[in-house]
Parts: C-alpha cells; sequence; structure tokens
C-alpha cells in the first residue's frame, strides 16, 4: 500500500508539473520567446560563472535566516506572514545603532548592529504572539497588518529623521540613509563578488536552531504546541507562552536577516531593501519541510530563480511580468507537491481513485474485445 501511495503521488506530481510547464511554454510562445531558452536561462544561467554563483548564495542568505524563522514559528502552531515588516524593522535598528556610534571597534559595532536588528524583529514579531495568546486576535490578520504599520514607519524615517544630509542637500531626496562606516560592513568571502560573511552566519543559525527544535526541551515543547494545543495543555505545556516565544524567535531571525542585508550588501537603508524576502521566506521554509537541513538547499534553489529571473528578462526578452508569472508556477508548482505528500488524506483518496478508474478501464476494454 505505501509503494503503491508513493507511486501515484509520484505519477500526480509529475503530471501537474509537466502541465503547469507546457501551459508556460504556451504562454512564452504567445509572447515570442523560446520555452527551452527561458528555462535554460532560469536554471542553468546563474550556475554559468563564479559571479552568477555567488549572487546566488548571496539571495540565499536573507531567504534562509527568515526560513529558519518561519520554520520556528510554523511548527511552533503559530503562522509568521510578518517577516516583510520584521525585516524591515531590523534595518531600521541596525542602521541606528551602526551610525549612532560609528567610533566604536568593529568588534564591538557590528555586533551590536546584528544584535539591534535581530532585537527589533523579535520585538516587532512579539507583538503578533502577544496578541495571538493572550486576546486571540488571529496571527495571520495581525502580522499582515504589522507588515503595513512596518511599510510606514520605514517610509517616513527613511524620508525624514533618518535620509541623508547630502540627498537633503543636493535636493535629489532619494530616501535613503547615510552610508554606512566602513568597520561595520561584513567582510567579503570572495574577491570581487558580493559574498560576504553572512553566509558563515545563516548557516550558523541553521545549525542552532536544528540543536534548539530536537535537542532542547525549549524546543521539544514548541514542537509539541504545535503538533497538538490541546494535548500539550493537558501535559501541562503553557501554549500560549510557547507562542510568544516562537514569534519573539522568528521575528528576530527576519530581523537578522534586515540586519545581515544592510550590512552586508546594501551598505546603506534604502526602499525596497527587503525585496520580497519575507514572503519568499515561507515558501522556502515551505519546500524545506520545516527542517533546517531542506531550509538550507531549499533557499539556494530559491535563490536561483531569483537570479534567474533577472538574467531571464535580460537575455531571453521575457518581460518582467512575464517572469513573475514563471516564478508563481514554479513556486505553486513546488508547495503543492510538498502539501500533497505531508496530507495522507489527499494520498489516501488519490489512490482509492487509480483503484477504482483501473479496473473500469479494464472492463471497458473487455468489452470491446
Amino acid at each position: 500500500m505505501n509503494k503503491q501511495k508513493v507511486i501515484y503521488g509520484t505519477v500526480v506530481i509529475l503530471a501537474v508539473s509537466l502541465i503547469a510547464a507546457l501551459v508556460v511554454a504556451l504562454v512564452l510562445l504567445s509572447i515570442g520567446a523560446s520555452p527551452l531558452e527561458t528555462y535554460k536561462t532560469i536554471l542553468l544561467g546563474p550556475l554559468s560563472d563564479l559571479f552568477g554563483m555567488t549572487e546566488v548564495l548571496v539571495r540565499a542568505v536573507p531567504l534562509l535566516l527568515v526560513g529558519l524563522g518561519i520554520a520556528i514559528s510554523f511548527r511552533s502552531g503559530i503562522i509568521n506572514i510578518g517577516a516583510e515588516g520584521q525585516i524591515q524593522m531590523g534595518v531600521l535598528a541596525s542602521t541606528a545603532v551602526a551610525l549612532a556610534l560609528p567610533g566604536l571597534p568593529k568588534l564591538y559595532l557590528l555586533p551590536m548592529a546584528l544584535m539591534a536588528g535581530a532585537l527589533a524583529g523579535a520585538i516587532w514579531g512579539g507583538i503578533a504572539g502577544w496578541l495571538r495568546a493572550r486576546l486571540q486576535v488571529n496571527e495571520i490578520l495581525s502580522t499582515v497588518m504589522l507588515n503595513y504599520i512596518a511599510g510606514q514607519i520605514y517610509t517616513f524615517l527613511l524620508r525624514g529623521p533618518m535620509l541623508d544630509p547630502a540627498e537633503r542637500e543636493m535636493g535629489s531626496g532619494t530616501p535613503q540613509s547615510m552610508r554606512l562606516p566602513d568597520h561595520v560592513i561584513l567582510d567579503y568571502i570572495v574577491p570581487g563578488t558580493r559574498l560576504h560573511t553572512g553566509l558563515i552566519l545563516a548557516l550558523v543559525m541553521a545549525l542552532l536552531v536544528w540543536i534548539l527544535l530536537w535537542k532542547t526541551t525549549l524546543g521539544y515543547r514548541m514542537r509539541a504546541a504545535g503538533a497538538g494545543a490541546k494535548a500539550a495543555r493537558y501535559a501541562g505545556i503553557p501554549v500560549e507562552r510557547y507562542l510568544i516565544v516562537a514569534m519573539l524567535f522568528a521575528g528576530g531571525f527576519a530581523g537578522l536577516a534586515g540586519a545581515v542585508e544592510v550590512t552586508g550588501v546594501h551598505h546603506r537603508a534604502i526602499e525596497g531593501i527587503s525585496s520580497g524576502y519575507g514572503f519568499a521566506g515561507i515558501v522556502v521554509a515551505l519546500f524545506g519541510m520545516l527542517h533546517p537541513a531542506g531550509i538550507i538547499p531549499s533557499a539556494a534553489f530559491f535563490g536561483v530563480l531569483l537570479i534567474g529571473a533577472d538574467m531571464t528578462q535580460r537575455s531571453a526578452g521575457v518581460p518582467a511580468n512575464m517572469v513573475l508569472v514563471l516564478q508563481g508556477v514554479i513556486i505553486l508548482s513546488i508547495v503543492s507537491a510538498q502539501s500533497f505528500l505531508r496530507n495522507p488524506y489527499a494520498q489516501e483518496r488519490l489512490l482509492r481513485w487509480f483503484q477504482n478508474l483501473l479496473p473500469t478501464a479494464l472492463r471497458t476494454k473487455k468489452g470491446g474485445q
């Protein structure tokens, strides 16, 4: 029975993926683009040279950090849709600390900037956790609304109190902060590229999350609360407390992603710095089965998709909107496949449908003979 489920499930997933690929291919043909060249550019283009591969890893760093936080919250029974706002709060806090204390040596200032970003994200995520635990406010609504609030705060500060004085003097008014001091910028791993030591930090964080969730009492209780709140309460686990703790962790990782992005890539707070990482991180976590060992390659794969999409616009002549469609189809196929594989009820129904369909086809064939 289990082997049959795997076979039928694999067949359906491949069929859905094939249908999705064919639909996208037809759309690409309708706009005069080559489907084969488009897919080749997206999946292989970023890996064709050293610069492309390092850019993939640069994109993977924030996705990995956000995905780790999402995994903690999801496994604890609370859904975090607010990573986008938590990233922005992390960027603001990290930038503020770096600009306020430029005289400190790197040994102190860089860790302080990173911790400030993580703390700001944790506080922002903790608000939603507290609302859910104490007031039973749906966390999906609260985190989405907090995204809007964070976005407005971010825009206000970059266009006002944190605006670069040089922009004000020149009259251009580009919404961005002053450039961070050189000694608060993350070191580069590969000379001539943007790959920074934030990658090492993210991998260390992945190991720590694995230890937290599977090797500590705290992690066990959070996972128990997420697996079954009623059973956890019966066992004496304060579920509400761990919902708040989970959101503190989730927000902290998103805030850290923002801090790493500003200190490692952009070196100043700018508009659009989150680049949708907060939402993409959810898919990365789900694709990685909410486990650090799966989230690491998942983040790298989505890094390939992001860089490949950018390359497609330039080399394959595919419009930007069409690239978003391609990304959406790929993501939907991945998430659908993962959801199916994790849903025994859906697999059981599919198995019964195949079992009922096969005898009918055989009877029809025999009757025709």
